[in-house]
C-alpha cells in the first residue's frame, strides 16, 4: 500500500527525531567534557553541577598545555599510533592477500577461523604474559612493547578487513598482469593496492585509532615518563587526595581532536572501504 505525502511526511520526521535522540546521546558526554574543561575550578567542583558555563575560561587548557607533560604524551602516542598502523597493515596486506587467494590450499581455512577466534580473547587475559614477555626482552619502558602489542591484536581485525577487499577484486585482472610477466610481488604493489586505496585508508585509520586510545598495556608496560602515552599519562590529573577534573576534561578534549580530524576529513574513505568488500565484484 502506497503511502500518502502526509504519511510520508510524518515518517520523515518521526526517523530524523529519533536520529537527533541518538545522536544527542552519543554527544552528550563529550560536550559535558568540553563543557566542563571551559569551567573555572570553583564550577567544576560545586555539589549541583549544570551544563550552563557561567564564567568561560580557557585556564585548563592553558595549565595542560604549558604546565604538564601533555605534549610529550602527546608526542609519544604519535609515535607509537603511526607506527603501530604502518606495522599492522604491512603484515595484514600480505596476509590478507594469502587468505583471500590461496584459500583452495589446506589449512588456510584453520588460519582464518583462528585469527577470528583470536578477536574473542580479552586483551586482559593477555596481559601478564605479555608483561612477562616484555620483561624477559627488556622492553618494559620503551616504545617497542606498546608497538609490538598493539600490533598483535590489530594484525587480525586488519587482516580480515583486507581480506574482505581483495575477495571482491576481480582475479581476471592478476591473470592479465601474470600474461604480461609481472611477479606475485609486483601484482600486489601494482595492481591489487592502486585500487584498494579506500579498504586500506579505513583499516589504517582503525589500527590507529585503536592503538591511540589503548589505555591497559600503555599503564602497565611503562613506567617511565619519557615514553609514556597521553591516555595513562592523562590519569596523572588525579592525586591521591584531590582530583583536578578540570584539566582531565581539558586533556581529554585535546586528545580526541586528531582523531575527529581524521574522521572528518577521511570519512569518504571510510565509508568506501568498510562497504567495497560487501559485494562481491
Amino acid at each position: 500500500m502506497l503511502m500518502s505525502k502526509r504519511q510520508r511526511l510524518w515518517l520523515h520526521v518521526l526517523t530524523y527525531a529519533v536520529l537527533i535522540i541518538i545522536a544527542i546521546y552519543c554527544l552528550f558526554p563529550f560536550l559535558w567534557m568540553a563543557d566542563t574543561a571551559l569551567k573555572p575550578m570553583n564550577e567544576v567542583r560545586t555539589s549541583h553541577p549544570t551544563f550552563w558555563i557561567n564564567h568561560l575560561t580557557f585556564s585548563n587548557f592553558s595549565r595542560v598545555l604549558w604546565q604538564s607533560k601533555f605534549i610529550r604524551f602527546f608526542g609519544n602516542s604519535m609515535y607509537v599510533a603511526l607506527a603501530t598502523t604502518i606495522l599492522s597493515l604491512i603484515i595484514s596486506i600480505f596476509a590478507g592477500y594469502a587468505l583471500s587467494r590461496f584459500r583452495a590450499y589446506r589449512g588456510v581455512k584453520v588460519v582464518s577461523v583462528t585469527l577470528l577466534l583470536s578477536q574473542m580473547v580479552p586483551g586482559v587475559l593477555l596481559l601478564v604474559p605479555l608483561y612477562l614477555l616484555m620483561k624477559n626482552y627488556h622492553l618494559l619502558d620503551t616504545y617497542y612493547s606498546m608497538i609490538l602489542a598493539y600490533t598483535t591484536f590489530m594484525v587480525p581485525l586488519c587482516t580480515f578487513m583486507l581480506k574482505g577487499y581483495f575477495d571482491s577484486i576481480p582475479y581476471e585482472m592478476e591473470e592479465s598482469a601474470e600474461i604480461d610477466g609481472c611477479s606475485r610481488v609486483g601484482i600486489i604493489f601494482r595492481i591489487i593496492l592502486p585500487v584498494s586505496i579506500p579498504s586500506l585508508i579505513a583499516t589504517a585509520l582503525f589500527a590507529f585509532v585503536n592503538a591511540w586510545n589503548e589505555f591497559m598495556f600503555g599503564f602497565v608496560f611503562i613506567n617511565d615518563e619519557a615514553h609514556r602515552t597521553l591516555t595513562p599519562g592523562i590519569t596523572l590529573f588525579k592525586g591521591l587526595y584531590t582530583t583536578d577534573w578540570g584539566s582531565i576534561m581539558a586533556a581529554s578534549v585535546l586528545s580526541v581532536v586528531p582523531v575527529v580530524i581524521l574522521f572528518i576529513f577521511m570519512q569518504k574513505f571510510l565509508i568506501d572501504g568498510m562497504t567495497a568488500g560487501a559485494v562481491k565484484g
